[in-house]
């Protein structure tokens, strides 16, 4: 049984549970949903899910007639809240069988030396139901309950973000004053960056609301990116990168960090920050460690200048305003790696993309790469407490090679 709509979600495994193992490997390509694998409850909450989104595909159909008949605003207002309804997120327990398709990701992560693993990640094919759409999302925890925080912004960042593309489309559609640029490019990224800033705020503010999570002292960084067709389009809050792999003229493979990595002493964060009386220093035995502060008080000591979460600091300068960008994808572009900061704290981006194009098996890229990390640590960093490691590595075209592997689907905290 096949159903349009695919997804995965990858939870590390915490050391302190006996017998799986510390770190996992998942390949990603065309994930199926089969009935054998998932309980009658499941099934019907998966159903549910996958009709709702379908539905929502007709959207564009829809708000052309509505336009014609005059009913936009009404058409608008109709869509936009049907489309709110639809929870697009996998939350429940199973497992899901993985092919081979045209796309494919790496994913990878390692328990560091600090406790539970707080990074979390999440692949989605045919996002919203397009064949030529995928989502991929890598998420850095800190604080006493940051794995609980990037698990829960994990969660409802594709959902909410899917909800406002669609009613993004929508507007831009019926309301002529909804302007959006006049070229198609500009039309398309100006659809998701508006789509990812409304999805920014309005997840940080259901986060601090949440019930049964404590996030005033706790937060999380995103990076995500969707592929759209032959364009890429990245959201980044916080210190993680995104960095292209791309052959140069004469054959050798190059580096393109895409994302800006938000620390608190870049100039125009520091400047944020101290105007809201917000304090940007580092420690004396944390040379170059650059830290967020309390105007009054020795803390939080964020080392990341934007986050979702950590509302002890939301009013002294830290902000999840997401830094939005897009690239049309060329012939030549290979891949895109996603990683945390305990990737690049020791690893360069050129030796990054170079691990990963030398690495012979596609599916076991991000595991080299965050093996080498791991290396990096233990010879450039001792003593140091190893921080947490993950890598996503989503390749552009297809391979001739093709894997199946199942994960498993871990629930999360509600």
């Amino acid at each position: 049984m096949m159903m349009g709509g695919f997804g995965l979600f990858f939870n590390p495994v915490d050391r302190r549970d006996t017998s799986p193992p510390s770190s996992l490997v998942a390949t990603v390509a065309l994930v199926k949903v089969e009935s054998k694998n998932i309980c009658g409850e499941d099934m019907g909450h998966f159903s549910s899910m996958f009709n709702g989104l379908a539905r929502s595909i007709s959207s564009m159909k829809k708000m052309k007639k509505l336009k014609k008949n005059g009913d936009g605003k009404e058409g608008v207002k109709a869509m936009a809240k049907e489309a709110k309804k639809n929870e697009l997120i996998l939350r429940s327990s199973g497992t899901v069988n993985v092919d081979g398709s045209n796309n494919l990701a790496s994913v990878y992560s390692k328990r560091g030396e600090k406790g539970v693993n707080q990074d979390c990640c999440i692949v989605w094919e045919e996002f919203g139901c397009q064949e030529d759409m995928i989502f991929c999302g890598i998420f850095d925890g800190h604080g006493q309950w940051g794995h609980f925080v990037a698990k829960n912004v994990r969660d409802l960042m594709p959902s909410f973000l899917l909800c406002n593309w669609k009613e993004t489309l929508v507007e831009a559609a019926v309301d002529p004053d909804f302007d959006l640029g006049s070229q198609n490019k500009l039309q398309s990224f100006n659809i998701w960056k508006h789509s990812y800033l409304k999805t920014c705020e309005a997840v940080d503010q259901a986060l601090e609301h949440h019930r049964k999570i404590d996030a005033f002292n706790s937060g999380t960084t995103a990076l995500t990116i969707v592929r759209q067709g032959e364009n890429i389009f990245l959201a980044n809050v916080g210190d993680s990168r995104a960095v292209l792999g791309t052959p140069s003229d004469n054959g050798d493979m190059v580096a393109v960090q895409l994302t800006m990595d938000f620390k608190p002493n870049l100039p125009q964060e520091a400047e944020r920050i101290t105007q809201c009386n917000g304090r940007v220093y580092s420690l004396d035995d944390e040379p170059g460690v650059h830290r967020v502060w309390l105007p009054q008080e020795d803390s939080p000591g964020l080392a990341m200048s934007r986050a979702f979460g950590d509302y002890c600091v939301k009013d002294f300068g830290l902000i999840s305003v997401p830094q939005v960008i897009h690239r049309h994808i060329t012939s030549k572009d290979q891949f895109v790696v996603l990683a945390t900061d305990g990737v690049w704290d020791v690893v360069s981006n050129e030796e990054a993309v170079q691990i990963v194009w030398e690495c012979p098996e596609r599916g076991k890229a991000a595991k080299r790469l965050v093996e080498r990390a791991a290396d990096g640590w233990r010879k450039k960093r001792r003593g140091i407490a190893m921080d947490d490691i993950s890598a996503i590595v989503l390749f552009f075209h297809s391979s001739s090679s093709s894997s199946s592997h199942q994960f498993e689907l871990v629930p999360t905290l509600k």
